[in-house]
C-alpha cells in the first residue's frame, strides 16, 4: 500500500478530517492527501512550524528524561492538528475541522503509524 493510500484512508475514516501528511522533521512533506475544502488553509506552512516545535519537544523530553514523545496536538479556533511520530525521522500529521472527531483521529493515526513505518 502506498503512502498516499494510507493518508487517504485516514482522512476518509475520520469525520471532519481535512488533510493528512507524512512529514520529515526537516519540514519536508513525503506525501500528502488533502480534501478540496482544505485549500483555503495554509496547512503545509503550519506543519513546517509544527515540525520545528516537535523537534524542540523531543529535545526537551530527552533532557528531562520523561521518555519519548509519541503524540502532539495543537488545537486552534479553526483546525485541530494531531501529530503522531512514525520513526525518529518522520511523523504523521492530521488536520481536522474544529468540530471534527478528535478521538477517532488519534486512534486512526495510532493504528496507521506502524503501517507507514513499515514502508519507510
Amino acid at each position: 500500500m502506498s503512502f498516499r493510500a494510507h493518508l487517504e484512508s485516514v482522512v476518509n475514516q475520520v469525520d471532519g478530517a481535512l488533510a493528512c501528511s507524512v512529514m520529515g522533521f526537516d519540514g519536508i512533506s513525503v506525501e500528502t492527501y488533502q480534501k478540496d475544502e482544505a485549500g483555503e488553509l495554509e496547512l503545509n506552512g503550519a506543519w513546517v512550524e509544527y515540525a520545528n516545535l516537535l523537534t524542540q519537544l523531543k529535545n526537551a523530553a530527552d533532557v528531562l528524561k520523561t521518555g519519548a514523545v509519541t503524540e502532539l496536538s495543537v488545537n486552534s479556533e479553526k483546525v485541530l492538528t494531531i501529530i503522531r511520530l512514525v520513526s525518529p525521522e518522520y511523523f504523521l500529521v492530521l488536520a481536522l475541522r474544529a468540530e471534527g472527531n478528535y478521538g477517532k483521529g488519534r486512534y486512526v493515526l495510532r493504528v496507521t503509524a506502524p503501517k507507514v513505518r513499515a514502508e519507510l
